[in-house]
């Protein structure tokens, strides 16, 4: 449950960014709000159409055939035959209706992705394929003390360029270390070191004041490796950083969810002194 509660967090979280970026960029005009809305709605639309799927894996009470019914083997034969019958309609028709589930869910996703690069102002013929519903997604990888970095096989120069960013972070030279932890992200995609690189690139651009910024690498290093070890110093940054951008409601879910999701850690001093302090209840 609690896995749940932060994947439909860190979409509200992308959205309210997302916004966030284009108040900053030009003024919200009546036809984005009302697109907005128009996503929230459909979002509302998906969750419930995803409730109703849940319910056809609960059973809803004993079997519907008695195999033991008849007083011979034909009868017998004759009730299992039409019990097969029964379950072979039943499944198709389970199967013609979660493939138009299927369907219809990811053309509506596609929808909002369209819409989201859109009200951003992003490049829309980037847009890839959108995934089909089902299928297995690897995930892109979209101040506190720096976690230490899991040991792995490394790309030539991979190691020596997160050093030279970190050696920039520690140094206070936080322009350089941005632009070189943007550079790590770009070059090493698929590094065991993108959440370390990602937190520290939001603990620089904190630093530098752009904390919309530094929110979406705390979001993307969380996002890289939910159970890792900048795990829950990126859940504490995020918190801090959608708090200073008067999220109030946002900043408390994600700081909460440091306490809930890792209570050994610690960062959940920091949280509930940060939760305190923003009078979440």
């Amino acid at each position: 449950m609690a896995q749940g509660r932060l994947i439909g967090l860190e979409r509200v979280i992308a959205i309210v960014l997302a916004v966030s970026t284009v108040a900053a960029m030009a003024q919200t005009t009546e036809d984005q709000t009302g697109t907005l809305a128009d996503i929230r709605q459909e979002l509302s639309v998906l969750y419930v159409g995803i409730q109703r799927l849940k319910r056809e894996l609960s059973t809803t009470g004993g079997p519907g055939t008695d195999i033991l019914a008849g007083n011979s083997v034909l009868d017998r034969l004759n009730a299992i035959e039409s019990g097969l019958q029964r379950l072979t309609a039943q499944t198709e028709q389970l199967d013609f209706r979660i493939k138009q589930i299927v369907a219809d869910g990811t053309n509506r996703i596609g929808d909002l992705e369209f819409r989201l690069v859109e009200l951003e102002g992003g490049d829309i013929s980037q847009l890839g394929t959108t995934t089909t519903l089902g299928e297995a997604v690897t995930a892109t990888p979209l101040v506190p003390v720096v976690p230490s970095v899991p040991t792995a096989e490394l790309a030539v120069g991979e190691q020596a360029d997160f050093d030279a960013a970190t050696a920039a972070l520690d140094t206070g030279d936080y322009t350089a270390a941005d632009r070189l932890f943007a550079n790590f992200v770009t070059a090493y995609p698929g590094s065991p070191m993108m959440p370390q690189a990602e937190f520290s690139r939001g603990a620089a651009l904190e630093r530098l004041g752009d904390t919309r910024e530094a929110a979406r690498a705390y979001l993307r290093s969380f996002s890289a490796d939910e159970q890792g070890a900048t795990a829950p110093a990126a859940l504490l940054g995020l918190g801090g950083a959608l708090g200073a951008l008067n999220q109030t409601k946002e900043a408390c879910l994600t700081l909460g969810e440091v306490e809930t999701r890792f209570p050994d850690a610690a960062e959940v001093p920091q949280a509930r002194h940060a939760l305190q302090a923003l009078g979440c209840g």
